[in-house]
């Protein structure tokens, strides 16, 4: 008799979504029926990937009654509420760590489930990697001797410490970060040893969050379980990858690089003193060797959909699901109480947060004082935003900043700024927030993955913005586009704003693309309805905020190696964040600038090159670049379309062509004349001066 298929669903259809959505799909005898979301785009786009149904609320996907399990991805805070009410429904249901917030929230969740009879579990999804179930029979055999230490690392960048965005839940307060990060630490160490006890915490290199609040960036925690020396490193620096375990027994050492999936065993060995170093290094090149050959030929012959993490969520997956079709207790790595140990530890090492967490409130300007905003920027919670939204403050205007979610970032500004959370798609809401408003800013975007969600979350949405902008008279209506909208691939083509984009631009990347159309349905506003527009196309933006690891400048591997678009000779249209504000804000001063668009391109100054070798001159660290073939890119890109499409049967996709490629590399310059001549704007031209507030100030490597 047939086995019965499981029906699943995804609370939450957010970039953790689609791991889980494909290790749902490679797991036998499960079928993913339902996606739910607050976002009808989000979750529709998801749902028909997979033939799911879609819903924006728990109680309707409850209702419909198409589902056996869930699982929940949404943020943190709301894991308890979403898991009990799914257990109480009578859904088996598997939480994104961290399981919950607090041992309280995670003894609730389990408690729910016991009454409910079904069964819970958490995704420590790299308990899940396959090389940690060797570790973890090296540790109980006795191959490794007797256990003395353990060490678990996270050395991995976390851009949003620096660049943003800074309304995420992880960056709300010091301890998130730990809550967030700590359970695949944590994890590691209540399966291989126990509950650990005995915290000692010690925090680093502090980091200053925009509007207000501290958090750090290096985190230092010791502890004990049982006999074993415990100790968790977290660096959130611009560091090379190291995410790893370390064993040392008295008879070896074991490290499991859980983000390769890789495992290293070293013993001692009793040849003589002169054989026995030769003898251990032939050992681990050997070892090393090995991993590597079976991780790239796994990947190769899987289409890469065995990656390392993606092994990690078939390993959680596949476990919840057996215990669901068997009805036995879920493998103890990722039960219930597992995960309330793991909350509970991490709890206790907060106890000691609050003697180092305590930070100064930063003076906030005219406290008390009722804003009276006349300008509104949406999307001012991002890397531009946020510089215009001060920019405007420090000219004497009063700011409302639209935000769809929870925000602290300009508390130092409360008497001058005021944040409103309305959806963009919200017609309504948006004119009411567009009452009393001269000018509106729109620097909101949309990253989306096919073209149907482009024009429905991009293109369809911002004509919406600027429907409610004319039913609300504003007097000035200020789109960013971007300079990516153009065909960049002929270097003996000089860019002005009366270069026109390519007529037919399906060919292009998505962003582009879509972005391109965005103008041209904003064009016809203006010239049909007068809608008061002004383009602005900012060039590839560095300053304070900004992140090391600009896409705009090549693909990155790490913070220690970049393939630069193409040889990387040529200048690039780099513009210092400031000088962006001052323009956009010269837009709605200068009285000819509607109907206008501007390129807001700095002078030319640096190449790729120049700008790398700038860093290891100002910061003593050599970053490896590389040049990149862009005809390789594009053969690459080719060859994964066609799997893509036709072995994997991934709808919606589209291929750039070799101009788009091309156009990366930004080999057409630029002429910045007409914003000088129109706006009076003055972008920085002293060389030296650019370099000490493009790469100095920024404090690129977050020390």
């Amino acid at each position: 008799m047939p086995e019965k298929i499981i029906r699943a669903g995804l609370i939450g259809a957010g970039y953790i979504a689609q791991w889980h959505a494909g290790a749902i799909r490679a797991t036998k005898g499960v079928e993913l029926t339902a996606v739910c979301d607050v976002s009808s785009a989000t979750a529709t786009q998801l749902a028909n990937d997979y033939q799911a149904q879609p819903f924006t609320s728990l109680d309707a996907l409850i209702e419909a009654d198409v589902c056996d399990a869930v699982h929940i991805l949404t943020p943190p805070h709301t894991h308890r509420d979403l898991a009990v009410k799914s257990l109480d429904a009578g859904l088996h249901a598997l939480v994104e760590k961290p399981f919950a917030t607090s041992r309280a929230e995670a003894m609730t969740i389990t408690d729910a489930a016991r009454s409910a009879g079904r069964i819970v579990a958490v995704s420590h999804n790299f308990l899940g990697v396959p090389c940690y179930q060797r570790l973890k029979q090296a540790s109980v055999s006795g191959v490794l001797g007797r256990i003395a230490s353990a060490e678990f690392n996270w050395h991995f960048p976390f851009e949003p410490l620096r660049s943003g965005p800074f309304g995420l839940w992880m960056l709300r307060n010091p301890g998130n970060l730990l809550l967030e990060l700590a359970p695949h630490l944590y994890a590691f160490a209540v399966d291989l040893f126990g509950t650990p006890t005995d915290f000692h915490l010690s925090v680093g290199k502090p980091v200053g969050i925009p509007g207000g609040g501290t958090t750090f960036q290096s985190w230092r925690i010791l502890a004990r379980a049982g006999h074993v020396d415990l100790a968790f490193n977290l660096s959130l620096v611009e560091t090379m990858d190291d995410r790893s375990v370390t064993l040392h027994g008295s008879s070896g050492i074991a490290k499991l690089d859980y983000a390769r999936d890789t495992l290293i065993v070293g013993h001692q060995n009793a040849s003589d003193i002169v054989v026995s170093p030769l003898l251990s290094e032939t050992f681990y090149s050997w070892q090393h060797l090995r991993e590597g050959l079976v991780n790239a030929s796994r990947q190769a012959f899987s289409l890469n959909q065995k990656s390392p993490y993606a092994l990690s969520f078939r390993g959680v997956i596949q476990p919840f699901y057996d215990a669901v079709h068997s009805g036995r207790p879920i493998d103890d790595r990722f039960s219930g109480d597992a995960a309330t140990t793991v909350i509970g530890a991490i709890e206790d090492t907060l106890v000691q947060m609050p003697a180092v967490a305590e930070a100064p409130a930063p003076p906030r300007l005219e406290a008390g004082r009722k804003p009276n905003p006349t300008v509104l920027v949406i999307g001012g919670t991002g890397f531009i935003g946020r510089h215009l939204t001060r920019a405007l403050v420090a000219t004497g205007r009063d700011v409302r900043v639209l935000s769809r979610g929870r925000t602290n970032l300009f508390d130092d500004l409360a008497g001058r700024v005021e944040t409103v959370s309305v959806s963009l798609k919200d017609a309504d809401g948006l004119r009411a927030a567009m009452q009393g408003i001269d000018a509106v800013y729109h620097l909101a975007k949309s990253l989306e993955t096919t073209w149907e969600a482009c024009l429905e979350n991009d293109v369809g949405t911002t004509v919406t913005i600027a429907k409610a902008a004319l039913a609300a008279g504003v007097k000035r209506f200020i789109y960013t586009g971007t300079i990516a909208s153009y065909d960049m691939s002929r270097p003996d083509c000089e860019i002005t704003e009366e270069t026109s984009f390519d007529k037919d631009m399906r060919d292009r990347n998505l962003y582009a693309r879509s972005k391109a159309m965005c103008e041209t349905r904003l064009m016809e506003m203006h010239r049909e309805h007068g809608l008061p527009l002004i383009i602005a196309r900012p060039g590839i933006v560095v300053g304070s905020g900004g992140p090391l690891q600009h896409w705009g400048i090549g693909r990155w591997h790490g913070a220690g190696a970049v393939r630069i678009w193409g040889h990387g000779r040529n200048n690039l249209p780099f513009v210092l964040i400031d000088d962006v504000a001052d323009g956009l804000i010269r837009m709605i001063e200068v009285d000819g600038a509607v109907g206008q668009s501007f390129n807001l391109v700095g002078e030319p100054m640096m190449s790729a090159r120049d700008y790398f070798d700038a860093i290891h001159e100002k910061y003593g660290a050599r970053i490896s670049v590389r040049p990149s073939s862009l005809l390789g890119f594009y053969i690459s890109d080719a060859v994964k379309f066609i799997l893509k499409r036709y072995v994997l049967q991934k709808r919606g996709i589209s291929r750039p062509s070799l101009s788009d490629w091309k156009s990366r590399a930004h080999f057409s310059p630029f002429r910045n004349d007409y914003p000088k001549k129109v706006l009076n704007w003055k972008p920085e031209a002293d060389r030296e001066a650019f370099i000490r507030k493009a790469i100095v100030d920024p404090n690129l490597f977050g020390f």
